[in-house]
């Protein structure tokens, strides 16, 4: 009879540790039919186990959900139902005519680029002797720290991938950030036109994302993150390492959208740098020779170059004394990744 308390009791204590509130039905008898584990003389049912991972998910989804994730700003996210997403990189359709006579139609050249998916996880392994040794508490936190790395995980990819525009391609060939894309002049004549200031300092990026469907870079979400776990006694990992094994696995990938919608640079930020860039993104022509209509609406910036960005965009006065022409000319945006 003490026995039989003191194992209740201990699970309990254990279970309250890890944030979930089963205090009852913790001690099956072999009669109920389902397979036992033993642990310094503690019996842990197939039921229990399941409890366990039932706290170390909800740990984990405290964690992920506490996470405001910003690539949605800068990139679209696009469904995926395959192994890999094929995307046409069209060519600038003219603009709209007076329709006199038959209609006009427009023949679109179009290279095939595609965007395989990726496979990703994150794995966190239980040893028996913490379980038997009622080390559960310790978990709670690791596994909302897990929540959090996973939830932040596209955050990384998307950033990270920006950084790296200045010598990464894009669908078209180019670096993304490049001096000779294909545009056409305001007389609809095919001419080069370039997306960089170029320099070697802090990056920082003029961009337009006033369009939730058209942003110069894509998530690709084919399977979103889901908590996993293996504890069954039988299990290879359990029986060979003497380990329960949790964690996390997705699938997505992160690419190159419009080059059109992002002007980067690593020149110093100021007023001409700036200047030139809301320059270059408003001229952009389509074949017929109406502009684009895209306009520089946020200032994307790392933590060297906000004081210099909000020097731009918020302060009353330039630095000569006069007022400042920039002021309220786009959004700010802070990134940590891009340092």
């Amino acid at each position: 009879m003490k026995s039989s308390i003191k194992l209740a009791y201990v699970w309990v204590f254990a279970l309250a540790a890890i944030g979930v509130g089963f205090a009852c039905g913790l001690s099956p008898s072999p009669s109920e039919g389902v397979a036992l584990l033993g642990f310094g003389g503690l019996i842990v049912s197939n039921a229990t186990l399941t409890a366990l991972a039932q706290g170390f998910n909800a740990a984990f989804r405290r964690g992920f959900e506490g996470v405001a994730s910003t690539y949605q700003q800068v990139a679209m996210v696009v469904p995926s139902t395959s192994d890999a997403e094929n995307y046409g990189w069209l060519k600038d359709l003219p603009g709209v005519r007076e329709w006199i006579g038959q209609r006009q139609y427009n023949n679109l050249e179009a290279t095939v680029a595609q965007l395989k998916n990726r496979k990703w996880e994150h794995t966190i392994a239980v040893k028996r002797d913490n379980v038997e040794d009622d080390k559960l508490g310790m978990y709670t936190n690791l596994f909302a720290i897990q929540g959090e790395i996973v939830a932040r995980h596209p955050d990384d990819l998307v950033w990270g991938l920006l950084a790296q525009g200045f010598n990464t391609k894009g669908f078209d060939g180019q670096y993304f950030f490049d001096t000779d894309h294909l545009s056409h002049s305001r007389a609809g004549v095919e001419t080069s036109w370039g997306n960089t200031g170029g320099g070697t300092g802090a990056p920082w990026f003029l961009m337009d994302l006033s369009r939730a469907y058209m942003k110069p870079l894509i998530f690709q979400e084919r399977r979103k993150p889901q908590f996993v776990s293996r504890t069954r006694p039988d299990d290879p990992r359990v029986f060979d390492m003497d380990e329960f094994v949790y964690g996390a696995d997705a699938r997505y990938n992160a690419g190159f959208g419009f080059h059109q919608l992002a002007y980067g640079s690593r020149q110093a930020l100021d007023a001409d740098t700036y200047d030139a860039a809301r320059q270059r993104l408003a001229g952009q022509f389509r074949p017929d020779g109406s502009p684009l209509g895209v306009r520089g609406t946020h200032l994307v910036v790392g933590a060297s170059n906000e004081a210099a960005a909000r020097e731009l965009l918020e302060a009353e006065r330039n630095v000569a004394g006069a007022s400042n022409i920039w002021r309220g000319s786009a959004q700010l945006i802070v990134s940590p990744w891009l340092e």
